[in-house]
């Protein structure tokens, strides 16, 4: 065949997508059951709200649209506030320039200044038995003697 199999797929997928859709065009235009008590409730509400509301339907805002001069200040000023924050996220340090050995026992020791609850202390036992029982469990068992 010339036809690639991506071409065959993607025909024979357009095909049943558009099957699909066709299948699905009867749930598009539900009928009412004449005989039901509800049938003319039902026509009703459907013939009362069949129309979709027009922009002019929607009520006016009360509220008075802003001035562009007060419009263009908030904007200046927003301008000058990420300058700012531009100005001082440049000053920030964010490469170690010293030893990372000092620094990892720099950072463990302003963890260890904090205070730990007994429950959480409690808690880091069952994680580490967890960890435990589960490195154990996920050992390769041993190889098999093919001889």
């Amino acid at each position: 065949m010339n036809a690639s199999r991506r071409k065959i797929a993607a025909v024979l997928f357009a095909v049943v997508a558009s099957g699909g859709l066709v299948a699905c065009v009867g749930a598009f235009d539900p009928s009412t059951d004449a005989g039901s008590p509800m049938a003319p409730r039902v026509r009703g509400l459907v013939d009362a709200n069949r129309a979709y509301p027009v922009w002019a339907e929607f009520p006016r805002s009360t509220e008075p649209l802003p001035e562009p001069v007060s419009i263009m200040a908030q904007v200046n000023r927003l301008g000058g506030t990420g300058q700012a924050l531009a100005g001082d996220v440049s000053r920030i340090d964010w490469q170690t320039t010293g030893d990372p050995a000092q620094f990892v026992a720099a950072v463990q020791a302003r963890v260890d200044e904090v205070p730990v609850a007994p429950v959480t202390a409690d808690t880091l036992a069952e994680i580490e038995d967890f960890v435990r029982r589960t490195r154990e469990r996920g050992q390769a068992p041993p190889p098999v003697d093919r001889r």
